[in-house]
């Protein structure tokens, strides 16, 4: 089964970026770990990053005609400021897994609240990049059983 891995904007600067909140691992090390744990499940990650709203959307939209079973998803600021995304996300029908590295909840007011969170099947959010490889073990209970 295919699994997209979709980062949003700024997750490309992962390990240089503010790394007492977002750690040490690059975005190549993360994408590297969730290939690892991904073959476990004989899941296929594709993982695409991007500064890009639209470039985003897009990839919700074409995820089913890819032949993706579903979407693991790091809206990064995008998660409180696009309602665009959010209703990419409600408009396809697969499942779709929020994650986040840092615990959104403990963070500034304005990162507080995810527009995005309601039309995702579930969030996993607080645990470095150890969140996608949750969100993988989460797969393999949708899709798998």
């Amino acid at each position: 089964m295919k699994i997209l891995i979709i980062h949003g904007p700024n997750l490309n600067l992962l390990g240089q970026r503010e790394p007492e909140i977002y750690g040490s691992l690059s975005l190549n090390d993360i994408n590297a770990e969730i290939s690892r744990e991904a073959r476990q499940f004989d899941f296929k990650p594709e993982s695409r990053q991007s500064n890009h709203e639209g470039e985003i959307i897009d990839w919700l939209q074409n995820a089913a005609n890819e032949n993706f079973s579903g979407v693991i998803i790091n809206p990064a600021a995008f998660t409180h400021t696009s309602i665009a995304i959010r209703d990419a996300i409600a408009a396809i029908k697969l499942p779709v897994i929020e994650v986040h590295l840092s615990n959104i909840s403990d963070r500034e007011e304005f990162r507080q609240k995810s527009l995005t969170a309601a039309v995702c099947r579930g969030t996993i959010s607080g645990f470095g990049a150890t969140s996608y490889l949750i969100a993988l073990t989460a797969f393999k209970h949708l899709l798998v059983h």
